[in-house]
């Protein structure tokens, strides 16, 4: 692209995010002004009954899970009761249509914000360079993954149409696969599968320092989402082939075997263990979830990760770069895939007591950890643990060592995709400040 054409487009960004930024400024001050003006001393009385009340559901949420029969139906009751409750006293107090305009506009506080993140250019994902096209690309694709969306989006002819060679994978081993494509001269291995597939096969491109290509023709895909690559149309992703650019990825390592996503351990490692769990996830978990909470069945982990011992967490989960959890809208992703750190997040509830006070602290609760490290070691009472590697479900012998390789995995993308531009916690509100003020 000509680099006018850059300068102008960011210039226009810029603009935008500040417009978005001055309005999510705005939106804050009003939601804050609406609460002092029209609620006054009364809502402090009204907000306490609000914390209360989400405490009491945390509280029927652990119930819920955590148990079965009447105590069960009791928690969830509980669950749907408390901010009914809360809502009624709104009303009653004659606060509840200051209290949704509060609310509304404290939504697009936050909407704009991001918005205004979003249109921030200066921060990508990742760092792109300049990437020549393939000449002898090799696309492994799993034509069942994500419901059969292979045929669906017709990638095969689509991806020969570009020159590459397709690979329908079948019952064969999908690294013994990629390892023959990189024999037979292959200069790019690409998968679309789902993201235990995805790992496998850009495990064997790092080994080769060969490009590789996602295809986001699984069930999720979050490693495809963090590449910032389009999710609802995977054959966008074979752009990449005519006009892509490389980006230079961290890969995890779980036992020597490669993880683009997330290594979990405890809860619910030990419930995708179940042959039933793929087909009715909700029953599943909620048969096993009494035993692994109440009655703390399963491994006992203990875990280090670099200097910090985090000693018997109920789920323990590790991951290629940290999760954004300070917020809603950013959790489920990770701002940076190069950071050349695992993201780690411990977590151990023994009772409604702590759920509540998960609910109402977030991260500053005592039972949960988040922090990143270089190295994380699990081990375990048993000699073996359940590990679910990208959703894979897996028994490996302890003590289990998860490492993070910094730039290991040359990814080629599409120069245009959706996702391209970082979205920074919308916690950071110091930031929305800078850009209001054109900073």
């Amino acid at each position: 692209m000509d680099r006018s054409v850059e300068d102008a487009e960011d210039a226009e960004g810029a603009m935008r995010a500040q417009r978005l930024a001055r309005l999510a400024v705005g939106c804050a001050a009003a939601a804050v002004l609406v609460l002092v003006t029209l609620v006054g001393l009364r809502g402090i009385g009204v907000m306490v009954a609000g914390l209360v009340g989400l405490g009491v559901a945390a509280a029927g949420v652990w119930w819920g899970l955590a148990y079965r029969g009447a105590t069960r139906l009791f928690g969830l009751v509980l669950a749907v009761a408390a901010p009914v409750w809360v809502l009624g006293l709104l009303v009653d107090s004659g606060m509840g249509v200051a209290s949704l305009l509060a609310v509304a506009l404290w939504a697009g506080a936050m909407t704009t914000a991001a918005g205004a993140l979003r249109q921030d250019r200066k921060e990508r994902t990742v760092p792109e360079t300049q990437a020549a096209r393939p000449a002898r690309p090799v696309l492994i694709m799993n034509p069942k993954s994500g419901g059969g969306k292979v045929e669906k989006f017709d990638l095969v002819a689509k991806a020969e149409a570009l020159g590459a060679k397709v690979v329908l994978l079948a019952d064969q081993d999908v690294t013994e696969l990629a390892q023959q494509a990189v024999r037979d001269g292959a200069d790019l291995l690409g998968v679309a599968g789902g993201d235990g597939t995805q790992a496998l096969v850009a495990a064997v491109a790092a080994e080769h320092r060969l490009p590789f290509l996602v295809i986001s023709a699984g069930t999720r895909n979050h490693f495809a989402m963090d590449l910032g690559l389009d999710r609802s149309d995977p054959a966008r992703c074979l752009d990449a082939l005519t006009d892509g650019v490389e980006l230079s990825v961290d890969l995890g390592s779980v036992a020597d075997r490669p993880f683009v996503n997330t290594v979990s351990f405890g809860a619910y490692a030990e419930i995708v263990q179940s042959p039933e769990y793929r087909d009715a996830k909700a029953a599943t978990a909620l048969d096993a979830l009494p035993d692994l909470l109440a009655n703390r069945a399963g491994a006992r982990l203990t875990a280090q990760a670099d200097e910090t011992r985090l000693a018997d967490p109920q789920a323990l989960l590790v991951s290629n770069n940290p999760y954004e959890t300070g917020d809603l809208l950013g959790a489920g992703s990770r701002p940076r895939l190069d950071g050349g750190t695992l993201g780690v997040l411990s977590l151990r509830v023994d009772g409604a007591a702590q759920a509540a006070e998960l609910a109402l602290r977030g991260e500053q609760a005592q039972g949960l950890t988040v922090l990143t490290a270089r190295q994380v070691t699990v081990t375990s009472d048993n000699g073996t643990i359940p590990v679910a590697v990208d959703g894979e479900a897996l028994t490996l012998p302890t003590p289990v060592r998860c490492e993070i390789r910094p730039g290991a995995l040359r990814v080629l993308v599409p120069r245009d995709r959706p996702g391209a531009t970082a979205v920074a916690p919308l916690r950071d509100w110091r930031r929305v400040g800078r850009l209001a003020l054109g900073r």
